[in-house]
């Protein structure tokens, strides 16, 4: 589907708006890395005026209809200067990795102006090495973070050519509407949801086997979110009043370290990345004196239901699970293997399904006062639920170029969300494996030993894929009696 004026947003797409306040501020990006001389300012601002036209939604802005009646629109911003889009900044020598990490944190700390197309873009040069950065930041309205990989790949090469387009197509921005077109749209649009209603009785009514079915899934699903309700995350130091500011950091592997981990061990990508993240976490509770015996965190982990035909496409396709932490267990391998069954139950539940169920709703009542969204955005992102976001997304795996300079690391940035101080995004690059770590800098002000226990989790994790797989222990001892609990793991798992 093409990026159209007079779009109109889902109802899970706003709630990224109606859940920016107190300090959560919903915009979303990456930290692109890319080796060689920085090109210039200018040559950086023709290359990306040559793509611009590529994604149209970056030339629009949000407009609300009369009484908020349902949800916003897209429509062309006849003002659009991409100047306002594109900033250029330089680290104060000598250009060291820490600078680099307070810039980040300063570029993400202020929100997105909704008078404006909600993205920017930021070259950063001035690094002591031979390097320079993009730093990618957009709202979560726009786009979720697999659609910001497709923004990634339209405005970035897959060949190197260190030329800049000098074409740049003309454009014509369609006339804003006005408050009563806005008004008119959007009773345009109840006539609508009355019409889908009707469409959808008459259908159960022909098919109602197939009504029964999908009713009574989607009830299965309403009930079992409604019942995680009841099991509330556990109160850690990561779910605090935030503040406005940012601090930003992060840590790249190799993506065939995973897949070793993965197949030595029998488990998934994204278990291995949970338990990586938990084992992380444990440490970080630990140095605050916090007791993790027994617990596991929740995790907000993202799921997409993007469908091919819909990659390119902006806007958000995704459904949302609970996804544990086990950090109250210490043993890496049975750490690893508690996040396995507890995602495989995950998967095999109606959880999903009660959370798109729910979003549906909204979406089929989206063009009348939106009464049902914003509970279900405040439930949707409650520290009662969750603890953090953790969100894994997979990138393309060839390398791309900016202006013939390779991009060499990608790491993603995730979202903070009312009383959550921590989130961890994780994307896959040419090989690599990016995690991105935001936080909030009031609470969480030095994010470096949460970077430094992410390596020593992954670590572990590969000595026990090593051992597992025949290998021998070049560890530091983590390894030594792994082996026999590697067996007792899978036997276990086996027998559930």
């Amino acid at each position: 589907m093409a990026q159209r004026h007079m779009d109109r947003l889902t109802s899970f797409d706003t709630s990224f708006l109606t859940n920016e306040k107190s300090n959560g501020h919903m915009a979303i990006g990456a930290v692109l890395v890319c080796g060689g001389a920085p090109p210039s300012p200018e040559d950086f601002e023709t290359h990306i005026r040559s793509r611009v036209h590529l994604l149209p939604r970056l030339r629009q802005r949000l407009a609300f209809p009369p009484l908020r009646l349902g949800t916003p629109f897209w429509i062309d911003d006849p003002e659009f200067d991409l100047h306002n889009h594109l900033r250029h900044a330089t680290l104060p020598s000598p250009g060291e990795e820490a600078q680099f990490h307070a810039l980040v944190g300063d570029v993400l700390s202020p929100p997105l102006d909704r008078s404006r197309p909600l993205w920017e873009l930021v070259l950063v040069d001035g690094f002591a090495d031979d390097r320079f950065a993009v730093v990618y930041k957009t709202h979560h309205a726009m786009a979720d973070g697999f659609s910001a990989v497709d923004i990634g790949a339209l405005l970035f090469d897959p060949e190197s050519n260190p030329v800049p387009s000098r074409e740049e197509q003309q454009w014509a921005p369609q006339p804003s509407p006005s408050s009563a077109a806005l008004l008119g749209r959007a009773v345009l649009g109840i006539w609508g949801t009355a019409r889908r209603i009707g469409r959808w009785l008459l259908g159960a009514a022909r098919r109602p086997a197939r009504a029964r079915k999908r009713a009574a899934d989607g009830l299965a699903g309403l009930w079992e979110v409604t019942w995680a309700l009841t099991k509330p995350a556990p109160k850690v130091p990561l779910n605090v009043e935030i503040g406005p500011r940012r601090a930003f950091s992060w840590a790249g592997f190799a993506l065939s370290d995973f897949k070793l981990i993965k197949n030595a061990l029998g488990v998934t990508v994204n278990d291995v990345i949970l338990a990586a993240t938990a084992g992380a976490l444990r440490r970080w509770l630990e140095d605050r004196e916090v007791a993790t015996e027994g617990m596991e965190l929740k995790a907000l982990v993202p799921v997409s239901i993007r469908t091919v035909n819909e990659q390119g496409e902006l806007g958000n396709r995704l459904t949302a699970m609970r996804g544990p932490l086990p950090v109250g267990i210490a043993d890496p391998v049975e750490r690893l293997y508690a996040v396995h069954a507890g995602m495989d139950a995950l998967k095999d539940s109606k959880q999903p399904l009660g959370a798109e169920a729910i979003w549906g709703l909204n979406d089929w009542f989206r063009d009348f006062a939106p009464v049902l969204l914003g509970p279900t955005a405040a439930i949707n992102f409650s520290t009662r639920l969750f603890n953090l976001l953790v969100t894994n997304f997979p990138g393309p795996q060839i390398p791309f170029y900016l202006l013939g300079r390779e991009v060499e690391g990608v790491f993603p940035i995730g979202f903070l969300a009312r009383r959550h101080g921590l989130a961890i995004a994780i994307v896959s690059y040419n090989g690599k494996v990016g995690f991105g770590i935001l936080a909030d800098r009031d609470s969480i002000p030095d994010l470096e030993p949460l970077a430094d226990y992410l390596r020593e989790a992954v670590e572990e994790l590969l000595a026990a894929a090593r051992i597992a797989s025949g290998g021998k222990d070049d560890g530091d001892g983590v390894a030594g009696d792994i082996r026999p609990r590697f067996a007792r793991e899978r036997e276990r798992l086996g027998d559930a």
